[in-house]
């Protein structure tokens, strides 16, 4: 590694992107053998925010009996206000650009806190019912709340909460365990609605880029559109409806060329290669429909030959993609 980086650095010296006073300069500071600790505390903290949140609910859920409700809801409710608190007394105040507390601590005192009205809104929802029947309004109201947390304090944590929360709100999960079991099948609307979704998420993040407002959390907007998109389509691409499968293979089209020139200008290769891999699914999906309607019965030996030819066609091009996405983004 050491050597890999006097090589880079020595190339960029030759191409002239900096001085031979900058090169030395670099040489002297890599001698000293410094290194950073700063992804591996911030680790620590975010694991801090999740073990006390979660030894909250084991509490809760522990003594429930013994506390009793008024009590816990009350230490719940000082303990959030409390990290708002300093949260917002050592803040910059909202602004459009990115900005950054002094101390990284305070930002996972904002998820902190952000966590903590969640359960605060739910366990009151769950044991009250202040919004009756509605429990829609459990969801919506602390994802409003981690919206408004989000843009204020620039915090990419809490704005991946809120729109957990919205998708949440309209009966989609996405969550790792849960991302593939959505009941797209019996439920033909909440396909309709995941991918409306994140159309909505697509026109906000093209709206904030015009306007300058906060346009780092495009990509955030964009994983989850593409994430929601490409499921929702892909389930109705498989799905026995007449014809409805056709809609949805244009729809999935569309969306992925979309996504294709969106991760070029994020310069994101995790966007990149996600909808490489959706698009690949949903093209095998599109051959298999279509080819239901055709008899092998005379050719299917030479169809069996061609399929591990295909696959390893499709290992390569896979590779060159990547490879050219590079050494686009880099250049």
């Amino acid at each position: 590694m050491a050597e890999f980086k006097e090589q880079a650095s020595q190339k960029l010296f030759e191409r002239n992107f900096i001085t031979e006073e900058q090169l030395i300069q670099i040489k002297s500071y890599r001698s000293l053998g410094i290194f950073s600790l700063n992804a591996e505390l911030k680790m620590f903290l975010y694991l801090s925010v999740l073990l006390f949140t979660s030894g909250i609910g084991i509490l809760i859920y522990q003594n429930i009996d013994t506390i009793g409700h008024v009590v816990i809801l009350s230490l719940l409710f000082i303990v959030t206000i409390i990290c708002f608190y300093f949260c917002f007394k050592n803040s910059k105040g909202f602004q459009k650009t990115a900005t950054t507390f002094e101390s990284p601590v305070l930002e996972y005192l904002v998820l902190l806190a952000n966590i903590l009205t969640c359960i605060f809104i739910g366990y009151l929802q769950f044991q009250y019912q202040p919004f009756g029947i509605h429990y829609g309004l459990a969801t919506l109201v602390p994802t409003i709340v981690s919206f408004i947390c989000a843009y204020y304090f620039d915090n990419k944590s809490v704005l991946t909460i809120a729109i957990t929360g919205l998708a949440a709100y309209i009966g989609f999960s996405v969550t790792p365990q849960d991302i593939f079991h959505n009941d797209f099948y019996s439920n033909q609307e909440l396909s309709y609605s995941a991918i409306i979704l994140g159309g909505l998420l697509i026109l906000w993040t093209i709206y904030s880029s015009r306007v300058s407002l906060k346009t780092h959390f495009n990509l955030t907007y964009l994983t989850f559109a593409l994430h929601m998109i490409s499921i929702a389509s892909i389930s109705n691409m498989v799905n026995e409806y007449e014809g409805l499968w056709v809609l949805f293979s244009a729809v999935f089209t569309g969306f992925c060329f979309y996504f294709y020139k969106a991760s070029y200008q994020q310069k994101a290769i995790s966007l990149y290669v996600f909808m490489i891999i959706y698009a690949y699914i949903g093209i095998n999906i599109f051959l298999f429909r279509v080819f239901e309607s055709i008899d092998f019965q005379d050719i299917w030996v030479l169809f069996v030959l061609a399929i591990p030819g295909y696959f390893i066609g499709s290992i390569v091009l896979f590779i060159k993609l990547i490879k050219n996405f590079n050494k686009n983004i880099t250049s």
